[in-house]
């Protein structure tokens, strides 16, 4: 340590010298807990709250309701993650897009890995097959991705003990936006401008 330094912070540590120490800081951040009986609903609302569509539907039913979802937005260049059920989007391709492809695409189909009740936060796990690459989800103007009840947790501690080894994840709350410039919302700036969202229950 130079000289100078070791001064500098002689002289500060006996400026503070009189000051009681800090407290300690917590480490051992709590977990949420499990689900109550309305956070499944809780999560509905704040995607709602984020100008998000959302649909509840069953397992026997899910694969009618993303049709539905699609046809009521006119898409007919549909993209899937490579693991995304076939019953899911039957006519759905699945392998060999590009960039450039991605950017005409109408529609991108995946799952999520985890959702979160208190924030209305999904999170995709790019290593997982039905979750795709990142580029998948940023590039489309349209995202409808399906979430599984199973996979919403109360709160983002859960969210993160959940991902746990999960190497690249992207985190979603509602439609890509931004109030950067003159405070005013400007959306798919840097992702989809829409984002509907099947819950399954």
């Amino acid at each position: 340590m130079s000289t100078a330094r070791s001064e500098i912070l002689a002289r500060i540590t006996a400026a503070l010298g009189h000051r009681p120490p800090a407290p300690p800081v917590p480490r051992d951040y709590r977990r949420s807990g499990s689900l109550g009986p309305g956070d499944v609903e809780r999560f509905a609302d704040r995607l709602r709250d984020y100008r998000a569509v959302v649909h509840f539907t069953s397992a026997a039913g899910l694969a009618d309701t993303i049709a539905e979802a699609l046809r009521r937005r006119g898409a007919r260049h549909v993209v899937a993650a490579p693991g995304v059920p076939t019953a899911w989007a039957p006519d759905a391709i699945r392998s060999g897009v590009d960039s450039a492809a991605l950017e005409g695409t109408d529609a991108v189909i995946t799952a999520c890995h985890v959702a979160i009740a208190e924030t209305g936060t999904i999170v995709l796990d790019h290593d997982a097959p039905d979750q795709g690459i990142r580029a998948l989800t940023l590039l489309p103007d349209y995202h409808l991705v399906v979430v599984r009840r199973q996979q919403v947790v109360a709160g983002v501690p859960d969210a993160v003990t959940a991902l746990a080894g999960v190497r690249t994840q992207t985190w979603i709350s509602g439609p890509s936006a931004t109030s950067d410039i003159e405070l005013e919302r400007v959306e798919g700036v840097h992702g989809p401008r829409t984002l509907e969202v099947v819950v399954t229950r």
